[in-house]
């Protein structure tokens, strides 16, 4: 009996290669490239901070009642615009089958639309490229950093906010005009949103690109060193950068692909979340006063309302809410050579706003000070040896923003740490895997597979690792 996958007769299709092996050694050539044909990497602080001095930036702020266009909705007091566009702060009730609280309620960022997160590539001298725009966010603390070509939701590149167009956009709506390099939907933070995704992408451009005055062309080996810098690449280009089909240059690793899958299908499949939207105005534990909805036992994050200038935006003044964590995060892989070969502990982490329950994460993904009361087994696992952590068994440290356009302030110190058999054994406890950064990059390609702060990690590994070879 012929095989229905048996190939018939020569016919007038061409058939191509499932995967090009090209890309990833372009990939790997413009990672081991500290140095750009464009800008060099030591005139880099340097051109930032001429865009800097080139806008005005202000963010200042200010009480609820001061927002323009924003209001607490009669009724069920959620926070929404009046165009019914943007986002909106509602109300959110978890349940959970695990940890020392199993339910709770909080505000949530809700935001159905899927914005667009990409990257322009183009090659110089035989080097891949990466365009990168300094682009300001009211909520950085650092308000100019290195941002993805593109970084727009769809209200903003459908010109809702009836401001200047997206530059690029067009490369990234009509992709099949370029080559696309990496395209897929990835979660963003499931404490703070509910079901937001956003598409991420690389798209190779074909013929020549125009330049505009905030934007840089560098290569991955150059975006490596500035990823060592605390503050300088945001949240946004990051998540994109993580995509990229890096090449898997390591054949074993402890796990293989299917039982790494086994695994993940069945925390997924254990573990019983409920999310339930609720009014704003029914959220159980937290207060508002004319300034801000905070926690009443002033833990997690407040809401707060900013007025923004901004001289390079679409639009250059606004008013908006964002979320305000408590105090400095930390995020942090635990790293182990098996067999020579580097593996990082995830986690498989519920956050109340993911769309599937469960995403793999890092190892430690926590800010102390919401943990400070708590002792014994109900202290968070692993997190008291990254904060002892050594010096000596650090391999990664950087200070990060979160997504500066919904939360103020929000940072967390990234950390790779190595660790052994005493701290972190090869037979992981419940709920955590030991796998490789190839098996991850595998996963990267396929949407709400790695949360945002795991890809972030993800991609502060191949920074270490291009700055070491």
């Amino acid at each position: 009996m012929l095989s229905p996958f048996a190939p018939l007769a020569a016919g007038p299709d061409t058939l191509r290669p499932r995967e090009d092996p090209s890309v990833a050694q372009r990939i790997l050539r413009s990672a081991g490239s500290p140095t750009g044909s464009w800008l060099s990497t030591e005139a880099f602080p340097g051109w930032l901070e001429e865009r800097r001095r080139a806008h005005r930036f202000e963010v200042e702020r200010i009480p609820f009642a001061e927002l323009d266009g924003w209001s607490f909705q009669e009724g069920t007091g959620n926070l929404v615009h009046r165009s019914g566009r943007f986002f909106s702060v509602e109300g959110l009730r978890v349940s959970t089958g695990e940890g020392p609280v199993r339910a709770w309620d909080q505000p949530i960022i809700k935001q159905p639309e899927v914005g667009i997160l990409g990257i322009l590539a183009k090659e110089f001298d035989g080097v891949l490229h990466f365009l990168m725009q300094a682009k300001m966010e009211p909520g950085n603390r650092e308000l100019l950093q290195l941002s993805p070509t593109v970084q727009a939701t769809r209200s903003n590149y459908t010109q809702v906010h009836r401001g200047a167009g997206v530059k690029y956009i067009e490369y990234f709506t009509r992709p099949e005009d370029g080559r696309v390099l990496a395209d897929v939907l990835q979660s963003e933070h499931g404490s703070w949103f509910l079901h937001k995704s956003n598409r991420n992408m690389i798209v190779e451009a074909v013929g020549p690109v125009p330049l505009h005055e905030d934007f840089c062309w560098l290569t991955l080996g150059q975006l490596a060193e500035l990823l060592h810098q605390d503050n300088v690449v945001n949240m946004d280009a990051r998540t994109v950068l993580a995509c990229a089909p890096y090449p898997d240059q390591v054949d074993g690793a402890l796990h293989t692909d299917t039982e790494l899958l086994s695994w993940f299908t069945a925390e997924r499949a254990r573990h019983d979340v409920t999310a339930e939207r609720i009014p704003l105005a029914d959220v159980a534990g937290w207060k508002r006063d004319a300034w801000a909805i905070e926690h009443e036992e002033g833990r997690h994050f407040d809401v707060v309302a900013v007025d923004v200038q901004a001289g390079n935006r679409e639009v250059t003044g606004w008013t908006q809410p964002l979320f305000e964590p408590r105090g400095l995060g930390v995020t942090a892989f635990l790293t182990r050579r098996f067999a020579g070969v580097t593996h990082v502990l995830a986690h498989a982490r519920t956050e109340g706003g993911f769309l599937d329950t469960v995403e793999l994460g890092p190892t430690v993904q926590y800010t102390p000070a919401n943990y400070a009361h708590l002792t014994g087994e109900d202290r968070p696992l692993f997190l008291d040896q990254v904060l002892a952590a050594e010096p000596g068994r650090i391999r990664y440290q950087a200070v990060h923003s979160e997504e500066g356009g919904r939360f103020l302030n929000a940072e967390s110190r990234y950390l790779l740490v190595e660790t052994d058999e005493d701290r972190a054994p090869r037979e992981a406890p419940p709920g955590y895997h030991w796998v490789t950064p190839g098996q991850l990059t595998s996963l990267v390609r396929h949407g709400h597979y790695v949360n945002v702060q795991a890809r972030t990690l993800l991609a502060c590994l191949y920074a270490s690792g291009a700055r070491t070879t």
